[in-house]
């Protein structure tokens, strides 16, 4: 099955109230991984890699190659976007000429005029591709990739004029923060939301750093208009434990448990497991 858009999913999750997984990737293991916890869920699924996890697995190409290869054989049916996370504007350029059918611009540090500017010449390019672009108002707090912010609550007024530029979907931070969560974390700002929605309309909103939030706060997200949720955290957390435990226990020194397939194997389920639980999180089980 051919990569997909973006657009489609999440304006149906939009009229749905639903939101779809957005599950980023670090290597082999984690896009079999997460494609296999979508299809299983029989779930539209969103994959995606931000610049430093793109460098890591050798180029935003060999990226779309290897996510092509698994969805033909694994055999994967459910719609997969290919998209990129918080992308600099010639990450953005690279990942349209290497096959993704999805990106982010973070223009979120620059000044609101220049944000706008790079935003709109993304727009025409995807628009004229099929593609589906993804744009940043208000910086999302924590650090990925060195960008760090500090959970700033975007402006609605300069979310519209971002909207108003013809982008698929809206990440606007609202008090939400990459990484783990501190103690004492205030929680998201659905006042903020509110007034944000009150001026997008029906524009899709992206919930960044959806790892840690409670469950039951992500879902009030979801039914005030957010239809993607990014999770990364939660998945590398769960891989390092289970690997871990793997080790703790003796079992890489008995026979060939050494063999990273082998080694790997508790690790990469536990990713499958979440993938599951947040597809079932967010409602879009059994809507591909």
């Amino acid at each position: 099955m051919a990569l997909v858009s973006a657009k489609e999913m999440a304006q149906v999750a939009v009229a749905g109230h639903y939101a779809i997984g957005a599950f980023n990737l670090n290597n082999l293991e984690w896009t079999k991984a997460v494609l296999k916890g979508a299809q299983e869920s029989n779930a539209p699924v969103i994959v995606q890699v931000s610049c430093g996890a793109g460098k890591y697995m050798c180029g935003f190409k060999t990226v779309t190659d290897m996510v092509k290869d698994v969805i033909e054989s694994q055999k994967i049916t459910v719609p997969v976007a290919l998209h990129l996370d918080h992308g600099t504007y010639d990450a953005a350029k690279e990942c349209i000429e290497a096959g993704f059918s999805s990106i982010m611009f973070d223009g979120s540090s620059l000044p609101i005029e220049e944000n706008i500017e790079k935003t709109k010449e993304l727009v025409a390019i995807c628009n004229e591709k099929g593609m589906s672009i993804e744009a940043e108002v208000g910086a999302i707090g924590g650090e990925e990739d060195g960008v760090v912010g500090m959970g700033e609550c975007a402006d609605p007024d300069e979310c519209k004029s971002v909207a108003d530029l013809g982008v698929t979907m809206l990440a606007a931070g609202i008090g939400n923060i990459h990484g783990v969560y501190p103690e004492g974390w205030p929680g998201l700002r659905f006042d903020v939301l509110e007034a944000i929605k009150a001026k997008v309309g029906d524009m899709p909103l992206v919930l960044h750093g959806g790892s840690g939030i409670p469950d039951e706060m992500v879902q009030k997200a979801i039914t005030m208009g957010v239809a993607k949720v990014n999770v990364n955290t939660e998945c590398q957390l769960v891989f390092a434990k289970a690997v871990r435990e793997y080790i703790e226990a003796g079992k890489d020194q008995q026979g060939k448990g050494f063999d990273p397939r082998k080694l790997l194997a508790d690790g990469t389920q536990a990713i499958v497991d979440m993938v599951k639980y947040k597809i079932n999180v967010f409602g879009s089980a059994n809507k591909a």
